[in-house]
């Protein structure tokens, strides 16, 4: 049996945009141009790269929130395109997300109990009473409490928010999370909690990651193997240690030396 948890197989989305003044000048942007990855069950991939490579976009497609131009997704071995409306939704309660900013990701109207129960909801998942339980649950597990259920987003601080935003999406107990700039609206001190927070949620659990970041520094200290893109393509990829001390690509290195306190090579 394959280890292999999710992949992308020759990804490719172009966006259209149209300029001037009467919107006759358009644009074509290579999004993701020919990107294939692999996760492997209950290890850490990271997609590197700067603002407009292409990571965000392989998130949404890999999520099936954005259609594709060509190319698959296959989840546990289904072919995701390929389902229908209600069995999508099905994988979809094993497919969650934890987005990059904690202050806007929650709707600062709901209690925090709804936000993280939300998705029990939505998938019917057990009684009023069981879902109220698992809530609870979940927010002691990401180190709040089962009282912060009551209260509002506005009330927690920036880390504390989201412990919220990973609450709620694990709180449906997904296979797959993908994890968009985590940590990047957050103080330093704060990250390194997020991030330890994450990797012993996933030795708990059982959980397999995409972890999507700008950042290398960050990423050395949660992934098992990076993907490096840049412009749409994925420029290299391998293991995080290799990638880290020996990188073959000059995109790659510019990443690295980016690195506050990191000496060029």
């Amino acid at each position: 049996m394959s280890d292999i948890i999710l992949e992308a197989l020759n990804l490719n989305k172009t966006y259209t945009q149209r300029s001037g003044r009467f919107g006759f000048n358009t644009t074509h942007i290579k999004a993701l141009d020919d990107v294939s990855i692999q996760l492997k069950q209950g290890t850490t991939l990271a997609v590197v790269g700067e603002s407009g490579s292409g990571k965000s976009t392989l998130a949404r497609c890999l999520l099936q929130l954005q259609p594709f131009d060509s190319g698959d997704v296959i989840f546990q071995g289904q072919h995701l395109a390929q389902l229908h409306k209600e069995d999508l939704r099905g994988v979809r309660k094993h497919l969650q997300m934890v987005f990059q900013d904690p202050f806007a990701s929650l709707n600062p109207r709901m209690r925090v109990g709804e936000i993280v129960g939300e998705g029990l909801l939505i998938h019917g998942v057990g009684s009023t009473a069981s879902r109220i339980a698992l809530v609870h649950q979940m927010l002691e597990r990401v180190g709040l409490t089962a009282a912060d259920a009551t209260k509002y987003p506005h009330q927690f601080s920036g880390g504390q928010r989201q412990r919220i935003g990973i609450a709620r999406a694990l709180v449906l107990q997904p296979k797959v999370v993908i994890c968009d700039e985590p940590v990047s609206a957050l103080d330093v001190s704060v990250q390194a909690q997020i991030l330890l927070l994450l990797k012993s949620l996933q030795a708990e659990m059982g959980l397999s990651y995409i972890f999507i970041s700008h950042d290398l520094r960050v990423v050395r200290h949660i992934a098992n193997d990076i993907v490096v893109m840049h412009k749409g393509k994925i420029v290299e990829q391998g293991a995080v240690e290799d990638i880290y001390t020996s990188p073959q690509q000059p995109y790659t290195q510019q990443l690295l030396q980016a690195i506050p306190g990191r000496k060029a090579a």
